[in-house]
């Protein structure tokens, strides 16, 4: 399996002398790989480091206990589900821990610092564990994924096998309530787990609100209503898979994708992480 994964400095940050408030992390057990992105809200004081406490209690949690390739949909369904309650709650006591230390007054403090809202280091979250051919998915916020599957069928007189890309896991359409955070009240309810057993599955993407404009495509490029969503760019998706397989998973390219003029207009912080199931 290939992973690969890069965060960029968004150029509105970078204008601000704000450093980059992402943050990604992935874990390789044998077939199967755990992704996380996180993404820290824009404007709050800490939001990089609750970014970073995010991923690293989302793969900490969900390498464990992971169900077997053939297990029953309850089985996984049952476990992502348990496995976002605890990620919530793991992450709700580490943010606690960091504030209590941030309110906890010096030897040569007389009164105590003035304590810190939860909402300091707030951030987003998605992440999911690729086990061929299930793929299961977590996430709080904004940030959204991507399937990639082969065309068993190929086409053309070759018969070359195409890679197609779907968006499994929209980021939420314009108009909808306020971006919702894993310190926000209620995060576990609104935490959204499913999976999918794919058998022709040949990759997962995963990747901050910041990349919308960059890798999702509005649905008149392809001639259909707006009603129908954003839809995943091929161009993007298939072409960063042909890409990484190439050259063995350096992540290069996809860092020169994420800085490049096209990405420029968002302003934001750009992640992306991905693992493709196979290295053709």
């Amino acid at each position: 399996m290939i992973v690969a994964g890069a965060a960029v400095q968004g150029t509105a940050h970078l204008a601000r002398g704000q450093g980059c408030q992402d943050a990604f992390k992935a874990v390789e057990l044998g077939g199967t790989a755990v992704l996380a992105v996180a993404d820290g809200a824009g404007g709050r004081e800490r939001s990089a480091l609750g970014a970073h406490i995010a991923v690293d209690a989302a793969c900490r949690i969900l390498a464990e206990d992971i169900p077997g390739a053939g297990d029953a949909p309850e089985v996984w369904t049952g476990w992502i589900a348990e496995a976002g309650a605890r990620i919530v709650a793991d992450y709700r006591r580490a943010v606690e821990g960091v504030l209590s230390a941030v309110a906890e007054p010096s030897e040569s403090v007389v009164e105590p610092s003035e304590p810190v809202d939860a909402g300091a280091l707030a951030a987003t979250l998605a992440a999911a564990v690729v086990r061929p051919p299930w793929v299961a998915f977590l996430s709080v916020g904004d940030c959204f994924g991507t399937v990639l599957t082969r065309d068993p069928d190929g086409s053309g007189p070759a018969r070359e096998v195409r890679e197609r890309c779907h968006l499994v896991l929209p980021p939420p359409a314009p108009g909808a309530p306020e971006t919702v955070f894993l310190s926000s009240p209620g995060a576990a309810l609104r935490l959204r787990s499913f999976v999918v057993w794919e058998p022709q599955l040949s990759g997962v993407v995963l990747a901050t609100d910041g990349c919308a404009a960059l890798t999702l495509d509005h649905p008149s490029v392809r001639e259909l209503p707006p009603e129908v969503g954003p839809l995943p760019s091929e161009r993007f998706f298939c072409g960063l898979a042909a890409t990484l397989r190439a050259n063995g998973g350096d992540a290069t390219p996809l860092r020169a994708l994420l800085s490049g003029p096209g990405a420029a207009r968002t302003g934001d912080d750009l992640t992306v992480l991905c693992a493709l199931t196979d290295g053709r």
